[in-house]
């Protein structure tokens, strides 16, 4: 019984090691990763990946008819790049007015600038899944959200 006992707790411990491994942010250390798999594997609404001090990678799965929020960021340029699935994209600089409104897709890359409104939407099928680069970083290291709501509790 004792060694059925000590069977499961290395089990149990392995699998939180495990599962902590995928959620790591690498930041301020050197890596290299296959950032397409990374991206696409990635089921969490927003895991921080990579946080440095001048940038950050974080990685995003929006579900079926969700939005990453409409938001502005007065500190800093976003690159997003959409891995899979389809999306609209909405921008401009001011809340009530978006200049921009563009359907998007597989290997698209979107540019924000500072100081833009901005909104990505899930128009396809199957959950979206797109990389962020955010110069300076815009989410403290090592953050995940697994939902939407998450995200929103935590603003």
């Amino acid at each position: 019984m004792k060694k059925l006992i000590a069977l499961i707790i290395v089990l149990v411990f392995v699998a939180g090691a495990a599962q902590a491994a995928k959620t790591i942010d690498h930041g301020k250390r050197p890596w290299a990763v296959d950032i397409e798999d990374l991206t696409e594997k990635n089921t969490s609404f927003r895991k921080t990946k990579w946080t440095g001090k001048n940038l950050q990678m974080t990685v995003m799965s929006i579900e079926v008819g969700g939005q990453i929020g409409l938001e502005k960021h007065d500190k800093g340029d976003q690159f997003i790049r959409v891995e899979e699935g389809e999306a609209r994209v909405v921008m401009g600089k001011s809340k009530k007015k978006m200049t921009l409104n563009k359907k998007v897709s597989d290997d698209w890359a979107i540019f924000v600038p500072e100081g833009y409104w901005h909104n990505i939407i899930n128009s396809g099928d199957e959950p979206l899944k797109v990389y962020i680069i955010y110069a300076p970083p815009e989410h403290p290291k090592g953050t995940l959200h697994k939902t939407f709501s998450d995200a929103s509790h935590s603003h």
